[in-house]
């Protein structure tokens, strides 16, 4: 399996692909105007609780607060670690309206909610994730070999007992770190000492509300996040980020170096793998298929909904296999599209029924080993009794249609539009009104082409009745700035 990444670097925006074996698979968005926030900490004040919601309010300095639930608020012991707990404390004992609070950033503001916000306070390295408050050694869930886990916390542990300061608080072991070295796990621990050490600092400084920590930028989170020994190229076509990403390569995954590349060509990157293209795809509702089947993402605040079509494609042998090719085939489509678009939260997707339960079996299972790859948590539940499949994806930041996307200003984001054959009959509703209201002898219709033109056309006799019973000329008048719902009545 060959794995590039590509970074797309302008002043305005950075993006970066992952394509695997020539497809794009994953890409990442982040605009200098508006940052994502997830790993930043702040330094804030606690504005509202809220015991119904088991949650509090905290102003960390962005147009809207953060939201905060009891839950990932951490009581401190005697010796300011955290203490745990198994049963969630009531907001009211943790915090207070004017509290001043640390908090992290768990999830970017999406749409009317604000930033998700934690007190369990986190930096990253290369291979570990130091967690000042927190005495305990952790091994990414991905990393699933026994015998590996226990080789990576013994190295951890060791590590740990062999410094002659000792770390306040633990560790998690990051899935990049499979494989790692002795010497590549040490390397990370005295940084992340240090780093804790200076924000320490800050925060005991700092005003309120206030940033004490930002997360790298995209890019250097590329090297740090996505680097495997598996990728064989990370193209850039800025002369300036290879610059910059040379020396923290050689300071975090010196083993990558030889791997960095600058694409100096005159056709852009993303044009060559064509990755553009694709973007443009991904914010289709419509997914076209090999076979000539397809599936519809519609994507809501709520839920997103997949639904898979056979389409054009009508096999070759009976009806139940044609089901399953497609079935088959929709679920590699479906976990790349999840992927590629960025898709969180609830997800439904309602696959063609399916009467054999063994086809029902390895459609699940394709969709399962299809999602493994995927860097973002997700599960999945059984086949229901409507025949669909209910999974959760982790959202910690906006999907590519919300990022490049904005409700059209038409439709309002409905997706659809009151016909001209509605607009002209509430048009008749109106002048009624006008009529008994107004004593004038013509009434002005301003209305768009398209309804004007149905006025005049198959519904001049309705028009010719409706002057007849008002006793009054109405006139029409096109203007060209009115989309198909808009129109005025003007009694003249």
């Amino acid at each position: 399996m060959s794995e590039e990444l590509l970074i797309n670097f302008a002043p305005t925006e950075t993006r970066v692909a992952l394509v695997e074996n020539g497809v794009l698979q994953e890409v990442y968005i982040e605009r200098t105007q508006s940052r994502g926030f997830v790993g930043h900490i702040f330094k804030g004040k606690v504005v509202r609780v809220l015991p119904g919601m088991q949650a509090a309010f905290v102003d960390i300095g962005l147009e809207r607060a953060g939201f905060i639930h009891a839950a990932d608020i951490a009581p401190l012991d005697e010796n300011g670690m955290e203490s745990r707990q198994s049963e969630v404390p009531d907001i009211r004992d943790v915090v207070r309206e004017g509290q001043t609070l640390v908090v992290q950033v768990i999830k970017d503001a999406i749409g009317t909610k604000g930033a998700r916000l934690t007190t369990h306070l986190s930096v990253s390295g290369r291979y570990l994730v130091y967690m000042p408050k927190t005495q305990h050694i952790g091994i990414s869930t991905r990393i699933e070999e026994d015998s590996e886990r226990d080789r990576l916390r013994n190295l951890v542990e060791n590590a740990v007992k062999g410094l002659d300061i000792k770390p306040d608080g633990g560790f998690i072991v990051r899935t990049v770190a499979e494989g790692a070295s002795e010497e590549d796990l040490i390397t990370d621990i005295p940084f992340l000492q240090k780093l804790w050490m200076e924000l320490e600092g800050r925060i005991k400084s700092a005003k309120v509300p206030s940033t004490i920590y930002e997360d790298l930028p995209l890019f250097m989170r590329t090297l740090r996040d996505l680097v495997k020994p598996h990728i064989e190229k990370v193209r850039v076509d800025s002369r300036e980020v290879h610059g910059r990403l040379l020396p923290f390569a050689e300071q975090y995954a010196p083993e990558i170096i030889g791997k960095i590349e600058h694409y100096p060509g005159e056709r852009p990157l993303f044009d060559l793998y064509g990755v553009e293209d694709e973007i443009q795809k991904a914010l289709n509702t419509k997914v076209p298929l090999k076979s000539g089947g397809y599936l519809l993402v519609e994507q809501t605040e709520a839920m997103t909904t997949v639904d898979v079509n056979t389409g054009g494609f009508v096999g070759h042998r009976n009806l139940e296999e044609t089901i399953y090719k497609t079935n088959l085939e929709a679920a590699s489509a479906i976990a790349r599209q999840l992927r590629l678009r960025n898709i969180g939260g609830i997800i439904v997707v309602d696959f063609i029924d399916m009467r054999d339960a063994e086809n029902q079996r390895q459609v699940l299972r394709a969709l399962e080993k299809a999602m493994e790859k995927d860097h973002a948590k997700t599960s999945i539940t059984g086949v229901s009794e409507l025949g669909l499949v209910e999974m959760t994806r982790k959202r910690t930041r906006e999907s590519l249609g919300q990022i490049m996307c904005e409700p059209c200003s038409v439709c309002q984001g409905k997706g659809t539009l009151k016909s001209a054959e509605t607009i002209c009959f509430e048009i008749f509703r109106e002048i009624l009104r006008e009529a008994r209201t107004y004593d004038t002898s013509k009434i002005l219709v301003l209305a768009s082409q398209l309804v004007v033109d149905r006025l005049l056309d198959e519904e001049s006799a309705n028009v010719a009745d409706l002057e007849t019973f008002i006793g009054r000329e109405i006139q029409f008048q096109v203007e060209a700035i009115y989309n198909q719902e808009q129109y005025d009545i003007i009694p003249i």
